[in-house]
């Protein structure tokens, strides 16, 4: 259908002239249009693609950063997007792509985690810096993520510093189970 096709490519040409709220809009409305569409897969995946390079500006080609310092609201919209077209499209040609997009959005968004937790560390809010190292410990999606092994060990020191040696014990036993060589060396370093 080429209505259906002018409107993908209208959604895609904002999306590489960096009119990203143009771009959703156009494939929100392709999708509420055509939510049957042999497209339907395409259009999820430029949704992905319009929020995963969101914030991201000419300078970051030069001076790269890393997109844990990014506000993760567009990211975890991504990570939606990007789930949404693997749950509803998953033997689609962009699956593959979009599987390691949420990998490396998973990744990132841990590391923010953390991030806040360490900064929370550093200004001795031992309480904040606990709960949110829990949060991206806890969260389904950061599983398997490499920050949670630095969380966990923030949490154990917090639950130290917060004079909690029971709550401390149990996460360094975590630690120890699945990150041995950490645990011993964070032990060595709160006595």
């Amino acid at each position: 259908n080429f209505a259906q096709q002018a409107q993908l490519e209208t959604a895609y040409a904002y999306y590489k002239y960096d009119e990203p709220d143009s771009a959703l809009d156009a494939i929100d409305r392709f999708l509420r249009m055509n939510p049957t569409s042999a497209d339907a897969d395409y259009a999820l995946y430029l949704r992905g693609l319009v929020n995963f390079n969101r914030g991201h500006s000419i300078v970051d080609k030069v001076f790269p950063r890393s997109i844990a310092d990014l506000d993760t609201v567009r990211q975890k919209e991504s990570f939606q997007d990007f789930s949404h077209l693997l749950t509803r499209h998953p033997n689609s040609k962009y699956a593959p792509d979009a599987k390691e997009r949420i990998q490396h959005l998973r990744n990132s968004l841990a590391q923010s985690e953390l991030n806040v937790a360490e900064y929370y560390m550093t200004r001795g809010a031992w309480l904040a810096a606990f709960n949110r190292a829990e949060y991206a410990v806890k969260h389904k999606h950061y599983q398997g993520s490499p920050a949670i092994v630095d969380a966990l060990e923030v949490k154990v020191k917090a639950a130290h510093y917060l004079g909690k040696p029971d709550l401390a014990a149990d996460n360094l036993r975590v630690l120890e189970l699945n990150f041995p060589e950490r645990a011993a060396a964070l032990k060595a370093q709160l006595r």
